[in-house]
């Protein structure tokens, strides 16, 4: 990938706006290019990162606190948004029509990154596939850089020597939406996993959250190669906006002519397009932790690009058998007189709760609520009402949840997520399953999706303590 020097150049002055650690990792960056960068962010400077404050002052980096001016955002070249940055604050709309550009970090980086890109989006499953890709690129001998949207910054590697073989990146659709479009990041492989509802507080509608989401591919070309999911509607309803680069699919069965990877039973299968001997693969992940869905589906994709990547078929087993799933994503808590306690804090929309419920095959004690984010909840009709025993709602959203399965199956609006788990564990019997999946936002109880999965974990070693004395 070489070097495009297309929105910056010696003497362009920029402005980044937030600074969380994305857009302090931008200003460190911008420095090391010896540019002219000033920050702005509406957090009061008490309340900002002080260790970040000091280097600024150190390094004579003016920063703007408390408020956005349009004296500073009119007077700069080029602006970069952190993520979680609204786009149609005024002080960008207004920079816009100075013809100011206003992009993201990866817009920015794609112009200095040297080593090739997987990038790998999606509603759900994004940092599963992106970690266990990472954990395959090492065991296939590679050396690797993970980062973007799950936790490290890309511009933290554009600061060192750029000596990695591959770097994978999680991006989120805030992040796409800032990426440059046909000329910004390129990935060498892009991978679409799903797209189903979620942040339509920030999107007007799943039309234009979708359009985010395929933004992965906009500047790829024919030697690029994107992989979608065949399976999920919402992708191949628009098949229009498929990339021009060349196209895999992975999903349950693959439709004719199309190449890319399917299940047969709990074994991936590689159609023979895909490999070197030009004949099928197997990867059998019977023993495995990525054998129950949705890590099937994470495990297509991962094997497929790997496989494109030029990972062995033994690398990338031997990959998959020692990757360990990430907290709070389905994950087993305890088995307490029968009943098993899941914790699956991490889905925070309809789509991942959808996903959670279809491959449960015991009664589920569902505890879902919180932050709303603007999700159709009608979507979990069916699924509520074949899966779902009891549904307990804590949080913000407990009421507007219970009007829209009212009938549907018995419903019980409880104060606190540990009252929560005390009853379902008073209804539930051996066999059944009380599963965590909130379907919503954790920022009205809790600091984060962590801490609510951990306030349930440790209802659940509460309750297990209890019924051992």
């Amino acid at each position: 990938m070489s070097s495009r020097h297309t929105l910056i150049n010696k003497d362009t002055h920029i402005l980044v706006v937030g600074l969380g650690t994305s857009g302090f990792s931008a200003v460190k960056f911008l420095k090391q290019q010896e540019l002219q960068v000033s920050v702005s962010d509406i957090t009061p400077l008490e309340q900002l990162n002080q260790q970040h404050v000091q280097w600024l002052t150190q390094n004579q980096i003016p920063l703007e606190t408390g408020s956005h001016s349009l004296e500073l955002f009119n007077t700069v070249d080029c602006i970069m948004v952190s993520p979680g940055i609204p786009l149609d604050i005024e002080p960008l709309q207004n920079a816009r029509r100075r013809s100011i550009p206003v992009v993201g970090e990866m817009a920015i980086a794609a112009q200095y990154l040297q080593t090739p890109v997987v990038a790998v989006t999606g509603t759900n499953g994004k940092t599963t596939v992106t970690t266990l890709l990472g954990d395959i690129f090492r065991h296939c001998g590679r050396k690797v850089f993970v980062g973007g949207n799950i936790g490290t910054p890309l511009f933290d590697y554009l600061c060192g020597p750029q000596d990695a073989d591959v770097v994978v990146l999680e991006l989120s659709s805030f992040q796409l939406d800032t990426a440059g479009g046909k000329d910004g990041l390129r990935p060498s492989v892009a991978l679409l996993l799903n797209i189903s509802p979620d942040h339509l507080d920030r999107y007007q509608s799943l039309s234009s959250y979708a359009s985010s989401k395929f933004q992965i591919f906009a500047a790829q070309n024919q030697n690029d190669i994107a992989i979608l999911n065949s399976d999920d509607q919402e992708i191949t309803m628009r098949q229009d906006m498929w990339p021009a680069s060349r196209c895999f699919v992975f999903g349950q069965h693959l439709s004719p002519g199309r190449i890319g990877a399917s299940v047969q039973g709990k074994s991936v299968v590689l159609s023979a397009e895909v490999s070197p001997q030009e004949k099928q693969e197997l990867y059998d992940l019977t023993s495995t932790a990525m054998s129950v869905e949705p890590n099937m589906q994470n495990s297509m994709a991962a094997i497929l690009a790997a496989r494109l990547m030029g990972c062995s078929q033994e690398s990338i087993l031997d990959g998959i058998k020692h990757f360990e799933p990430l907290p709070h994503r389905l994950t087993v808590i305890a088995e307490v007189d029968g009943v098993t306690y899941i914790d699956d804090s991490k889905a925070t929309n309809i789509g991942a709760v959808q996903a959670s419920l279809s491959s449960m095959s015991s009664k589920v004690f569902l505890i879902a609520g919180g932050r709303d984010k603007g999700g159709d909840y009608s979507l979990l009709e069916k699924v509520i009402k074949e899966k779902v025993q009891l549904l307990l709602l804590i949080g913000e959203a407990k009421d507007k949840i219970a009007s829209a399965f009212q009938g549907l199956t018995t419903i019980e609006k409880v104060d606190s997520l540990q009252e929560a788990v005390y009853l379902a564990s008073y209804a539930a019997k051996a066999g059944d399953v009380v599963l965590l999946s909130p379907a919503c936002a954790s920022f009205d109880m809790f600091s984060s999706y962590a801490e609510r999965g951990d306030t349930f974990c440790k209802a659940v070693s509460a309750l297990q303590h209890q019924t051992e004395h």
